[in-house]
This record gives structure tokens, C-alpha cells and sequence, in this order.
């Protein structure tokens, strides 16, 4: 979730409806971009509840405001890439991809919460940066552990980062693939979270842009498909609360699952 953070119009009302949809999902992994991440900002603590363990990105930018990824459970952070992978893509501080393990309820789950470069030309970048964010999963992803990327990519599905994170492409002769979790589900379905139907997008910086999907929740693939089950994918404070719009992105909200059986496998027949 993309909260369009403190210094953005509507903020004291806007917090309050995120704090209370946010803390009504019980989520298990939760990560927020544009938000305080300095000194463990009371401000994750206000969105979420108390309890979580929470990471907040390396950079922030100027006045504070960065990524976090906040876990019930403990979790342990594995790595941090700087994803500033260019010298035009140095003007925007908290571009990388973070990397924990922790311990849910469908077993041991690699976690990265990505967020690459967000301006419209820089789809270069975006490529570079999935693959270097790929690429350190898959040091990890061999250990038996599921493994799950989630962010605001700032991509459209047919963009070539968002491609090569789905198995659709190869990039500099490497390919993976993660499943789309509502791709999975609703897959005749656009699921715009940058939409302009959002007020705030229409009052917003890029008011001139198109409806967009550019917020993800993936998971990987073996060489026979997931290992996740996609339960459910729904869009998240997609429509005012009491007039009030959260956030001009959309949020996306993924239940996941173990199969019925392994991917590899046989499962029981019906019929």
C-alpha cells in the first residue's frame, strides 16, 4: 500500500482511514511506501498497531519518508540492494529492494518488498533493478523456502520489468518466473491501483496519465508453478471511506495458501 505520505494534501483524515483498514486485514506481512521511517516512526506504529516488526528501507528521502516491510512475526533481514543502478536514477533516495525471511503459516517465506524507479521514462532502470532484485532472491529461494515480491513497481503489466518478473521475458539471458496473484484470480480484470476515477490522482502530479496496474504482490515459481496457492486478490481502500480517499494508489491485498498438493505432483482425482 502506497500511502501518499504526511506532506500530500488530506493527511489527518486520510491516516486515520488507512489505520483502521489496514489493522482490520490482520495481515501477516504488510509493506507501505511513502511513509516516515525515521527513529521507527509512530506513524507505521499508528497505520498498523502495535506489535509488528518493522523494517524500513536504508534511505529516506530528505524529509524522512521511505518504505517499509513490517511482519507479525519476527523476521530476518537478509539483504538490501541499492537499486540506484543508474546516474539519473540517483535523484530518488529510497530506490531499492529489501529481502527478510520469516516464519508464517505456510512455512519458512522469503519476503522482498521492491520498489524501483517511479518516473515514466525509466524503464531501463525498472529492467535492471528486477533483475538485480531476482537475482538475489535466487541465492536464497534454493533453501526450500516460498518466496513472495510485493511493492509499488511503477510498471504496467506489459512493461518489460513487470514481464520478466512474470516469465513472460528474459533479461540479460536470465529468466524467473513469479506468479501475478491477481492475474491468478481476476485475470479478465484490469485491477487499475493508479486510477483515475481517484480524485487525488486527478488533482495529483501526474494527472495527465492513464489508469494503471502498477501495484503487485508475486510469487514464485518452481519449474512446475507456485508454491503458493492464490486464495483471493482484492484491491484494497479502492473507494472513499465517508467521502474520504486514502491514497491515490490503490492498495492489493493477496490470501495465500498452501496447495492441495505439491506442484510437481499428483493430487487426488474427482470425478
Amino acid at each position: 500500500m502506497n500511502v501518499l505520505g504526511p506532506a500530500n494534501p488530506g493527511w489527518q483524515r486520510r491516516r486515520s482511514v488507512l489505520a483502521e483498514r489496514l489493522q482490520q486485514l490482520k495481515a501477516d506481512v504488510v509493506a507501505l511506501q511513502e511513509v516516515p521511517i525515521a527513529s521507527r516512526s509512530e506513524v507505521v506504529e499508528e497505520l498498523l498497531g502495535p506489535g509488528w516488526h518493522v523494517r524500513g528501507f536504508a534511505r529516506a528521502s530528505e524529509d524522512g519518508v521511505g518504505a517499509v516491510l513490517a511482519t507479525r512475526q519476527p523476521h530476518r533481514v537478509l539483504e538490501e540492494i541499492d537499486q540506484r543502478c543508474t546516474p539519473r536514477s540517483r535523484d530518488f533516495a529510497w530506490c531499492a529492494t529489501l529481502l527478510v525471511e520469516v516464519d508464517t503459516a505456510v512455512g519458512r517465506t522469503l519476503v522482498a518488498h521492491h520498489k524501483p524507479s517511479w518516473q515514466f521514462g525509466y524503464e531501463h532502470e525498472r529492467e535492471q533493478q528486477a533483475l538485480a532484485a531476482a537475482r538475489m532472491l535466487e541465492k536464497y529461494a534454493d533453501s526450500g523456502a516460498h518466496a513472495i515480491v510485493l511493492g509499488d513497481f511503477d510498471a504496467t503489466p506489459d512493461a518489460a520489468s513487470v514481464q520478466f518478473w512474470r516469465g513472460r521475458r528474459s533479461l540479460a539471458g536470465i529468466s524467473v518466473c513469479y506468479q501475478d496473484a491477481w492475474e491468478s484470480v481476476r485475470p479478465t480484470e484490469p485491477g487499475f491501483t493508479f486510477s483515475a476515477e481517484n480524485p487525488l490522482v486527478r488533482a495529483g502530479e501526474v494527472a495527465t496519465a492513464v489508469s494503471r496496474r502498477i501495484d503487485y504482490v508475486l510469487v514464485r515459481s518452481g519449474i512446475h508453478g507456485p508454491t503458493l496457492q492464490v486464495a483471493a486478490c482484492d484491491r484494497l481502500l479502492d473507494r472513499p471511506v465517508e467521502g474520504v480517499w486514502a491514497s491515490d494508489h490503490f492498495g492489493v491485498v493477496a490470501d495465500l495458501a498452501l496447495p492441495d498438493h505439491a506442484p510437481g505432483s499428483w493430487g487426488v482425482l474427482h470425478g
